[in-house]
């Protein structure tokens, strides 16, 4: 199963986050007020004490491969889909720059700022479905569909 878009033009949003501010669920909230239906993030600096993170071996039946971080961390990349089930990764560097990431699970607290870029796919809609090859639920483009239907 492959889900797959037109071309669609890009509206961009800028936000930013201050000291404290869970940077995860502000996101999807900013999308919620603006009743975004394709956002993603484009770009994103700032940095972070705190973060919640699923390592790349974890998989639907073992998800125990997870880590919570503390500290103060730079934001290297922030990247993904922000619907309402948001897939996130992120990849931050510590003090001594060495990086480590993954799928934000969430505790993305901000340390001095957060400064995102959001864009929109207008023409389209991002939803989620279980795809049960992966057993995670998934990415499903659509056309974005008129608001009164």
């Amino acid at each position: 199963m492959s889900s797959a878009g037109g071309g669609s033009p890009l509206q961009v949003h800028a936000v930013r986050f201050g000291p404290g501010q869970e940077l995860l669920g502000s996101l999807q909230a900013f999308v919620e007020e603006r009743r975004l239906r394709a956002p993603f993030i484009i770009t994103c600096v700032g940095s972070v004490t705190k973060a919640t993170l699923r390592l790349a071996n974890a998989t639907a039946t073992n998800t125990n491969e997870v880590i919570h971080l503390s500290g103060r961390y730079e934001i290297v990349s922030l990247v993904g889909t922000l619907n309402r089930d948001a897939h996130v990764h992120i990849c931050l560097s510590d003090v001594e720059g060495k990086t480590v990431g993954g799928h934000v699970m969430g505790d993305l607290e901000v340390f001095t700022t957060a400064e995102v870029v959001v864009g929109e796919a207008v023409n389209l809609q991002f939803t989620r479905e279980l795809d049960e090859r992966t057993g995670f639920p998934e990415l499903v483009i659509q056309p974005r569909m008129d608001e009164s239907a």
